[in-house]
């Protein structure tokens, strides 16, 4: 497996994102649905893998923090590339000098527990508002 992270900017709206982000339930994910081509907003990277496309990670800046997203091809899962999106936007949140990345993994979400699940695995904590997971951005040493 090579792994590639290309940012996209500006970001559009392709068949492989809806392939991949918009394949989920309307509601379950904070984008889309766009018309091909649509101009998306936010900071969009795509992880190829041997030149397919597998994923995608999403940033959205606000007041210091970042929203996320994480967005694995089905059948590219369980091989590590969710991870490798989340440490790159870790990366990406740090040099930005943002202070937490968040995920608010809807109610809508077909896998909400499992992706609850791993987020938390991955250094998420619940907060006290609902849904939201946060994660201070590590800063290097």
């Amino acid at each position: 497996m090579s792994l590639r992270w290309i940012r996209e900017s500006p970001a559009h709206w392709d068949d492989d994102k809806a392939r991949i982000v918009g394949g989920e339930p309307p509601g379950s994910l904070p984008v889309g649905p766009h018309a091909s081509g649509d101009l998306i907003p936010g900071d969009w990277w795509r992880v190829e893998d041997g030149g397919a496309v597998v994923g995608y990670g999403w940033l959205d800046p606000t007041w210091g923090d970042a929203e996320v997203l994480l967005a694995v091809a089905p059948e590219a899962r369980g091989r590590g590339i969710g991870a490798f999106v989340l440490d790159h936007l870790e990366e990406e949140a740090r040099t930005q000098g943002l202070n937490y990345l968040f995920n608010v993994v809807s109610e809508k979400h077909p896998r909400r527990e499992a992706v609850t699940a791993w987020l938390v695995a991955h250094g998420f904590k619940a907060s006290h508002e609902d849904n939201l997971l946060r994660r201070p951005v590590r800063q290097k040493r």
